[in-house]
């Protein structure tokens, strides 16, 4: 059994985004760089691993290509007719969904496919020992996703409008807020435009190419 279970921590996975910035696209179903697999089905693998007691992804109804996208794997899709009202929707159905035994909520974004494992491993650590309402990552000084919300953070994130996350209960309260510092280097890319995913495929692209030297060189 795994930690996140030990603790009854469930993931809720935020998929119903409208990419209005992505000019018609659905940045989740874009492609990842290393195996072409869409970005949102490597944002769920990469939580699925944790093994947490339950995985709600909310998504778009009437999208089939994002059902597509996400056939197979062990999760529990709810639909979210009010997304295009905002963040805030998706983030309070995907709360109210969870079963009343969860603890604590990881909350991811769907469009963040490359969390470090390191990076859930220490907002676990920071939950365990502190077991604050709300356990944040601050990548070099700047807050960033995901974000682990303990129950008595629930109702709060439930009352929540418009296009925003949890921000707005994290400034509410502060002495709710664990704060766990990390690298700089370590935050998730924020892809929203296609500039923004133009960008990320390059790292990738100069990754494969500085490896493809090193290979070279030692040969």
């Amino acid at each position: 059994m795994s930690a996140w279970r030990d603790r009854q921590i469930a993931a809720v996975v935020l998929a119903a985004g409208g990419s209005r910035r992505m000019a018609g696209a659905s940045k989740l179903l874009l492609p990842h760089p290393v195996d072409g697999a869409p970005l949102v089905r490597h944002a769920v693998a990469g939580v699925l691993a944790l093994a947490p007691i339950e995985t709600v992804v909310v998504v778009r109804p009437a999208l089939p290509a994002l059902a597509a996208a996400l056939a197979g794997l062990p999760i529990r899709p709810i639909a979210n007719p009010d997304f295009a009202a905002g963040m805030a929707t998706s983030l309070r159905r995907g709360i109210a969904a969870l079963d009343p035994a969860v603890a604590a909520a990881l909350v991811v974004l769907g469009d963040t496919p490359d969390v470090a494992p390191a990076v859930f491993a220490a907002l676990l650590a920071a939950y365990t020992t502190h077991g604050r309402p709300i356990t944040v990552p601050v990548y070099g000084g700047t807050l960033g996703p995901p974000t682990l919300f303990g129950r008595a953070a629930f109702a709060e994130l439930r009352a929540l409008t418009g296009d925003q996350g949890g921000r707005p209960v994290i400034a509410r309260h502060p002495e709710w807020v664990c704060r766990v510092a990390l690298p700089a280097a370590w935050q998730p890319p924020d892809i929203d435009t296609a500039a923004d995913y133009a960008a990320y495929r390059a790292q990738f692209d100069a990754s494969t190419k500085d490896t493809q030297g090193h290979e070279a060189t030692k040969s």
